[in-house]
């Protein structure tokens, strides 16, 4: 009787008390009323108010578009990059590992390494973070656009190393990289996406830290050996990334997208230089120039080094292939030749082309800066000067009928087969060879292909395995 009586009772509460403490219970959810003084207002302090070193702390959190009216707050574009992340990493990925293959299969064989590979290739599970973008407005046929961006990211990106039968491992850990890249996409086209090459150079030094696991040891523990590597790469990446630098990414094949032709020549003679800073020992310097035209990809050109001289001349011509007068600018850099080592860099300087006239020469005279960050306290270190001269040569259609014409006339006229520099300049050409691709190469196995190209003495080498690059050659007609 009494077990009865208790599977009653249970039975009672599931049906009858169950729902009538439910019903209960929601009438005094809707109709009681909070007490408001349990409930505590949040502490908000403006920044005007908060303490200098508070501030200082905070700053650096602070998103630009807070900071900085110019730039625009993109919720938005974060919130598609979190959600296209995993296949990004994934493509991003695959992308690394058909880069990196060649490279690895050149190493191996050598130096007793019997082989190199990704063990484990991901970038994790967390994106980059767009904290504003700045959108400039150009009447070039572009669009020019400065995000800045930060990545802490969670990567597991694993090398294996086989070395003299052992099994090397090294390990990407903790990876951060703040950076202010500046992306200009050009030229605008009608074909989807609509640009065909995408231009990324940096505004400033990026932060770039992380750790690195050799064989389960953290190497990054050992003194000096972080601060250097830091050091290092932020040197690498400034030197080759940071504007007027650039680095770009074909995006449309050349064969659908019009190629930006050659309009000209710009004629460049390397006076001289004075007053250069002293980075030897003895007090002297071994300066040489590298001068370079934007938005090529063209080896730089080299003055000839000046041995233990301060006050170098060296009255060397250069001709450079000019495809955008009005935007592109001559890169003037004076270096000091190290036996040992790399580098070290003197000065610098920068001419626009649009401020040239055709066909007439113009004398420069340049203060040699650090870097192109003109408002740096450092820059105001006098570094020396340096002296070109400039011309600049537009093409023209006629100009081999120009050239041949004013040199029988002047034959009829005078007798003399010498020809004046202006006839020269007119008759200035250019020859264009696309290299892209081989077929039917003799032999089996070709691991790293590359082409030669000879012209008038001129000799050109294309990088390993041809890509459709676009090798330009001056000449005079």
């Amino acid at each position: 009787m009494g077990f009865l009586s208790s599977v009653l009772g249970v039975l009672g509460f599931g049906f009858i008390g169950l729902p009538l403490g439910l019903l209960v219970g929601f009438f005094l959810f809707i109709y009681s009323k909070p007490n408001d003084d349990q409930v505590e207002e949040p502490l908000v302090t403006p920044l005007c108010e908060l303490d200098t070193i508070p501030l200082f702390d905070l700053l650096p959190e602070i998103p630009l578009w807070v900071k900085n009216p110019d730039y625009e707050r993109v919720d938005w574009l974060n919130r598609f990059l979190s959600d296209m992340w995993p296949y990004l990493d994934k493509a991003i990925c695959a992308n690394v590992r058909t880069t990196a293959q060649p490279i690895f299969d050149e190493y191996s064989g050598k130096f007793k390494i019997e082989s190199i590979e990704f063990e484990n290739l991901t970038l994790g599970t967390l994106p980059p973070t767009i904290y504003g973008i700045r959108v400039y407005e150009t009447n070039e046929n572009q669009l020019v656009m400065e995000p800045a961006l930060r990545w802490a990211g969670n990567p597991n990106i694993v090398l294996v190393l086989k070395l003299l039968s052992f099994r090397i491992t090294v390990q990407l850990v903790d990876l951060q990289i703040f950076a202010a890249p500046r992306i200009t996409l050009k030229p605008l086209v009608p074909t989807f996406p609509c640009f065909a090459t995408m231009v990324v150079s940096l505004m400033e030094r990026p932060h770039v830290d992380f750790g690195i696991k050799i064989l389960g040891g953290d190497i990054m523990s050992i003194p000096g050996l972080y601060q250097f590597i830091q050091k290092c790469i932020t040197k690498y990446v400034a030197g080759i990334y940071i504007w007027p630098q650039t680095y770009e990414i074909p995006i449309l094949d050349a064969s659908s997208v019009a190629i930006k032709k050659p309009v000209g020549i710009l004629h460049v003679k390397v006076v001289r230089a004075s007053k250069l800073l002293k980075k030897d020992f003895l007090g002297t310097s071994d300066p040489y120039v590298k001068l370079s035209l934007t938005g090529e990809k063209l080896p730089w050109k080299k003055t000839t080094v000046k041995k233990k001289n301060l006050n170098p001349e060296w009255n060397e011509n250069f001709k450079l292939v000019v495809k955008e007068p009005e935007s592109q600018i001559l890169q003037l850099q004076v270096f000091d030749w190290d036996k040992v080592g790399g580098h070290d860099r003197l000065g610098m300087q920068l001419v626009p082309l649009k401020l040239l006239t055709p066909h007439e020469t113009k004398e420069f005279t340049l203060d040699l800066l650090k870097h192109t960050n003109i408002s740096d306290p450092k820059d105001m270190k006098q570094r020396g000067k340096i002296v070109v001269e400039l011309t600049y040569v537009p093409f023209k259609e006629d100009s081999i009928k120009f050239s041949s014409v004013s040199k029988k006339y002047s034959r009829k006229g005078s007798g003399n087969d010498q020809s004046s520099d202006e006839e020269a300049l007119s008759g200035a050409g250019l020859l264009s060879v696309l290299v892209q691709g081989a077929e039917d190469v003799e032999g089996e196995n070709h691991n790293n292909p590359y082409a030669i190209i000879l012209y008038k003495g001129d000799k050109k080498r294309t990088k390993v395995s041809f890509l459709s690059l676009l090798y330009t050659y001056s000449l005079q007609l």
